[in-house]
């Protein structure tokens, strides 16, 4: 008699891997991963081959991480905008044709240190562009009680990658030569095209037409500052600057502080891999025994002392020691912005939130890497890796005025409303639309009804209003208005079908304070210049 295998459970990390679509695009995304690490370790060695400069070396990666910081705003818009997989498509086939091109150069022998930044630059605004698309696809994969699981192995996916693709590019290079690491990493791009191309993703088109470009990245700016994501976006920002001493001056570290050579800078990568993998399995332990903000300053404190150790050793295996307690700080650290960040975004700016999550991350390790980079220059290896140890330990300090917001459960989109009537001919692009929402409460609830309605005005406008204000009649002091604005017709149905149900309760919450035998007044006018509707009936 065989015993049945027990369903996977929300606190299985495993669970997401029971979902076939998941689990392809995991696997295959794990050869991509370590086809862009192995071709990483190439580029790095060999622009140490080609300049002294450490500044330059540092250089690398800014190139593969700064086209997330500059084009992730118009990405995730485009993310949220048009059916995921097609723009993973695309991005992923601008990023193989910047590797293959990469490659022939080298093979060629026509590298320069400007050329190997410009091909490292197109491959990674291709998988800038991916990104957003790739994170806000997670959700359509997997139910919502195991995404925190399947965000942690995207994490672990990347990291089981650097585990091993450090050394195995360090092994390449040092066999084969850095031509053979750009075409592993061309090679690797094909499985998750292939599988990408298979999958058949249920696109659900809105009503709506979709958003412009310009005013779905403004519509995406909008909500985050408005938002409790512009918190985790700092934090991220932080430990990508911090972080982001390890992975740009990791070359020095083998070469002029452990005296070693292209293995050993694999070794050292592998090490740091090895410890994130470690930190994104036990991330969703962690979050079950301690608050999102005591996570982050632990792992900030254990950075800082990480890194200290690595300025200090001139021994490799303390130094790798050193550099995996680093790695599973570092990745934990992330892991849970990015968990925060996936659980906060409702679906309709799933995209664009991830997006400026990238940016942040992605924005603090390109301007770090070029900062610690132009240090090193000045005072060294040593001196640089200690800044960013002090830095970090002040960033343990920064829960005191920006702490990480508690979220339990993911923005679940509201059910679609009804259009309102209208009796006026109105095109989409009619406007701007006031819209006046009269309450009657009760002398002895206005201050709960007005501290209630500060809340509502941030939804509002993360929602997509403008111009908000709450005012209480003089000569009825139980009356108040709501006032705010719409640029458009069609972006007041927008703004209609945006709320989350966590954000429709709290409207509900807001009508339940009115009194009276009418209920609330809702008004909506056109607000327009003079002579729009010359001609028609007004």
């Amino acid at each position: 008699m065989t015993k049945s295998r027990k369903p996977p459970t929300a606190g299985d990390i495993t669970a997401p891997l029971h979902h076939a679509t998941f689990r392809r695009v995991w696997l295959a995304s794990l050869l991509s991963n370590l086809g862009m690490l192995v071709q990483g370790v190439g580029a790095a060695w060999t622009m140490t081959q080609m300049t002294s400069s450490a500044d330059d070396v540092a250089l690398v990666q800014t190139a593969l991480m700064l086209p997330v910081m500059l084009i992730s705003t118009p990405a995730g818009a485009i993310a949220d905008m048009y059916d995921r997989r097609v723009v993973m498509l695309i991005a992923l086939l601008i990023a193989l044709a910047g590797a293959a091109a990469l490659t022939m150069l080298a093979w060629l022998g026509l590298i320069t240190p400007n050329l190997l930044l410009l091909f490292c630059f197109i491959v990674g605004s291709g998988m800038a562009l991916m990104e957003p698309a790739w994170q806000s696809s997670v959700s359509e994969q997997v139910p919502s009680e195991i995404l925190p699981g399947a965000v942690a192995l995207n994490g672990i996916s990347y990291n089981i990658a650097r585990s091993v693709g450090p050394a195995v590019g360090g092994l390449i290079v040092a066999t084969a030569g850095a031509v053979a690491a750009f075409a592993v990493n061309a090679v690797l791009f094909l499985p998750l095209i292939f599988t990408l191309f298979r999958w058949k993703r249920i696109h659900k088109p809105s009503r709506l037409p979709p958003e412009k470009l310009g005013r779905a990245m403004v519509s995406g700016v909008r909500y985050i500052i408005n938002s409790p994501i512009k918190i985790v976006l700092t934090r991220a920002m932080m430990i990508g600057v911090v972080g982001g001493v390890i992975i740009a001056l990791m070359p020095l570290v083998a070469r002029d502080l452990l005296h070693g050579g292209a293995q050993t800078y694999g070794i050292m990568l592998a090490a740091f891999g090895i410890g994130a993998v470690i930190g994104a399995i036990n991330t969703t332990g962690v979050r079950k025994c301690m608050t999102g903000e005591a996570a982050m300053r632990a792992c900030a404190l254990l950075t800082s002392g990480a890194i200290a150790t690595v300025a200090l050793s001139r021994a490799p295996l303390l130094t790798a020691a050193a550099l995996v307690v680093a790695g599973a700080a570092c990745m934990m650290a992330w892991t849970l912005c990015s968990i925060a960040v996936q659980l906060s975004a409702p679906r309709w700016v799933a995209g664009r939130s991830l997006a400026a999550y990238q940016a942040a991350g992605s924005g603090g390790i390109a301007v770090g890497s070029w900062g610690w980079g132009y240090l090193t220059d000045a005072a060294g290896v040593e001196t640089a890796l200690l800044t960013s140890a002090a830095l970090a330990l002040f960033s343990s300090l920064l829960g005191l005025w920006l702490p990480v917001p508690r979220t339990d459960a993911r923005g679940e989109d509201g059910e679609l409303l009804a259009d309102p009537e209208v009796r006026l001919p109105l095109t989409g692009r009619s406007g701007p639309l006031v819209v006046e929402i009269e309450y009657c409460i009760a002398r002895e609830n206005a201050r709960a009804f007005h501290n209630l309605m500060q809340e509502l005005q941030l939804s509002r406008k993360r929602n997509g209003a403008y111009g908000w204000s709450i005012a209480r009649d003089i000569a009825d002091p139980e009356l108040w208005t709501e006032r705010y604005h719409c640029p458009t017709w069609l972006e007041y149905l927008r703004h209609r079908n945006r709320s989350t149900q966590v954000e429709r309760a709290m409207e509900h919450q807001a009508t339940a304070f009115h009194i009276g035998p009418n209920p609330v007044r809702i008004r909506r006018m056109l607000e327009r210049p003079f002579g729009e509707l010359e001609g028609q009936d007004c």
